[in-house]
């Protein structure tokens, strides 16, 4: 099995501008804090985490699939399956009767993700999947404040165990899982019993019994605890089950096929009925797999699919014949090239870092396909194949991920639609020409004056464009309640970088670096402010334009200031008026958690780290000699001395440094 540090990680920016799929506007909060589930949301969080799922509700697939809901940070909050997608989402759209944890993750959740499948079953298996490897904090407490159920097959000299666990994994063994519920861990176990006739029983049972229990009767153990089995035989039972929970099925229905066959030939058709017996039960448990591949051990599946102009490029990933989870990119690529132009590049540039599988299956050949598995073979150490399938379960697999980016490009479609009605709204409430393509949004935060920092986020025709979000550390000295010179100095740093960077020609289809609506968080002085410094650096081509809150502060109210008109107000239905307060309290939000992380940083900030000249080893070593910062400060000339790895003149520039504060 290959290396897979995180098969979902977002592609280097190379060859092509890759955007992750389902970005989308954030709710307020942040799931990687800790986080009171029975607590109340806020209205104002609620309804905002309730606006985005009824946006994602509206293109939500009707059959059956997995829904993945995520936070504003971009972890996931939730797993769930459903039969109908649209209609389970459905069931989170009300305004009223959620319990306090259910509000509470709708008030977090900024973006869903959907993934469809050809049955129910396939939607739960892949739902134990993801939630293995997401791990999503909602699900664990969703499931009355219980851990999932695991298989264990522990490691005793008695003999191995096969038990349902759940818990702590304070026991010496292996855990497979998680599993949905405690019926399927029963189901499973049930098969694996009949397949492996390993023991069950606790401990204190098995030191306790001189003849095989009823478990042996009826061919569900091979009853070690009574010499029934030699120990050797039945350490080779759960070697044969470890083999299989681990995704080598192939070779153990191979091997019993094989033993079934040499008893059948020495005529001891009991011994050979009971291995027919186990390969039916392996058989049984791996007809259920409909969502993870039978006979493809790993594999990396890219499916691209084209619309509009746009392309959406969905990868799935396979290991130990379980599906590992999707997500969706989509590559900007010119117009005219063909899948196969497009989906070439991107391959080679995801895996530009990253360890393939040993399968690499497309959905539309490539011309790199040979050179490209002759480089990862000889970067990686084995043998990389690169195909294009065209019958069975491969090209099933294919089908099924070329279906998943159909879906996801289409959703990006319609998304981008509205958002381009909401640009075009707010474009005409601003009185400009056309549509702005480019919004930035400022805003600041401070504690009278310490840690400030300046804030800038950016919107276009795909929502939040996170990536190119910037924070700015006031360096200049700041007077307490200052916003005016922290604005000036933000925005006179970020447009002198930008005409030192506006030289080279812009592709036109690209997202543009310079804005075209400049919106700033503040009244009349702060409009001045920003206006006096993009006329000193002769900025043009942007409408500038300021937000200032009511006299009772209450949204909805909200006076704007543009250049060359009469102060103004918006309807307050007007759509143009909601999306400039959803711009504003994404600044807010982005400077309020930038300003809160630099104020812990500068908390827990070891006095030891402003030391010239005293680097990692040093510290480390008085810290190991002095216990604290506190009693390197409170130490004496030559107690410093004798720090190992301290010359005199070193523990002179230490002691200095603390005497010299005073």
């Amino acid at each position: 099995m290959s290396r897979l540090k995180n098969p979902m990680d977002a592609p280097p920016e190379q060859v092509f501008e890759v955007e992750e799929a389902e970005e989308s506007f954030s709710a307020e909060g942040s799931s990687g804090v800790d986080i009171d589930l029975d607590a109340e949301p806020a209205a104002s969080s609620f309804k905002r985490g309730l606006k985005a799922i009824r946006a994602h509700w509206k293109h939500a697939p009707m059959g059956p699939g997995v829904y993945r809901m995520i936070g504003e940070d971009g972890a996931v909050l939730y797993v769930g399956k459903a039969k109908s997608i649209k209609k389970r989402i459905a069931s989170y759209t009300r305004l009223t009767g959620h319990a306090n944890r259910i509000a509470r993750m709708i008030a977090l959740t900024a973006s869903m993700v959907f993934v469809s499948t050809r049955t129910e079953v396939e939607a739960l298996l892949l739902e134990a999947n993801l939630i293995k490897q997401l791990k999503p904090r909602f699900n664990v407490l969703m499931r009355d404040d219980k851990s999932f159920p695991y298989i264990l097959l522990t490691k005793d000299e008695r003999g191995a165990q096969l038990t349902k666990h759940r818990g702590a994994r304070n026991r010496k063994g292996d855990y497979f899982g998680p599993f949905a519920n405690v019926g399927a861990v029963n189901r499973t176990l049930n098969v694996l019993q009949r397949a492996f006739l390993l023991r069950s029983c606790e401990n204190s049972f098995y030191d306790n019994r001189s003849r095989p229990c009823l478990l042996y009767q009826i061919k569900r153990c091979a009853g070690p605890c009574a010499g029934e089995i030699s120990p050797e035989n039945y350490a080779e039972l759960a070697r044969e089950a470890h083999d299989f929970l681990t995704g080598k099925s192939r070779a153990v229905r191979e091997r019993l096929a094989q033993e079934m066959n040499a008893a059948a030939e020495k005529l001891e058709f009991e011994r050979a009925a009971r291995l027919r017996d186990r390969i039916s039960a392996l058989a049984a448990i791996q007809g259920q797999q409909g969502i993870n591949p039978r006979a493809v051990p790993e594999a990396d599946v890219f499916a691209l699919h084209e619309e509009a102009g746009q392309f959406c490029v969905e990868a799935v990933f396979y290991r130990a014949f379980q599906n590992w989870g999707n997500r969706a990119y989509f590559p900007r690529a010119d117009k005219t090239l063909s899948a196969g132009e497009v989906l070439g590049p991107f391959v080679a540039q995801f895996y530009a870092e990253r360890p393939p599988a040993r399968l690499v299956l497309l959905s539309h050949s490539i011309e790199e396909a040979a050179w490209l598995e002759q480089a990862l073979a000889e970067r990686e150490g084995y043998r990389i194949e690169i195909v294009t399938p065209q019958r069975g379960e491969k090209k099933e697999m294919v089908a099924d991920a070329s279906n998943n980016a159909r879906e996801a490009l289409g959703r990006r479609l319609a998304d981008s639609a509205s958002q381009m009605k909401l640009l075009e709204a707010l474009g005409a409430a601003f009185g400009m020409a056309k549509a702005p393509r480019r919004v930035e949004v400022y805003d600041n935060s401070h504690i009278m004056g310490s840690s400030a920092i300046g804030a800038m986020i950016v919107a276009g025709p795909q929502g939040f464009m996170k990536t190119h979000y910037r924070t700015f550390n006031i360096k200049g000295p700041v007077t307490p309640g200052d916003d005016y010179a922290m604005m000036r100095e933000v925005l006179s740093r970020r447009f002198s970088r930008l005409l030192k960077e506006a030289e080279a020609p812009e592709d036109p289809e690209a997202f543009p670096q310079a804005p075209d609506l400049l919106l700033i968080d503040g009244g009349r002085g702060q409009f001045e402010a920003v206006r006096g410094v993009l006329e000193e650096l002769g900025v043009s081509g942007v409408t500038l334009a300021s937000i200032a809150k009511g006299a009772d502060r209450n949204a909805g109210r909200e006076t704007f200031f543009v250049a060359g008109r009469a102060p103004f107000k918006l309807a307050p239905r007007d759509p143009a008026l909601y999306f400039v307060q959803r711009l504003r309290d994404e600044a807010h939000r982005f400077a309020i958690g930038t300003h809160r992380a630099r104020r812990k940083k500068e908390f827990a900030k070891n006095p030891l780290d402003e030391i010239a000249g005293v680097g990692p080893a040093r510290k480390r070593a008085l810290l190991q000699a002095f216990g604290t910062a506190k009693a390197v400060a409170a130490a004496a000339l030559a107690d410093l001395e004798k720090t190992p790895g301290f010359s005199a003149a070193t523990a002179k520039l230490v002691f200095d440094h603390f005497h010299e504060k005073g």
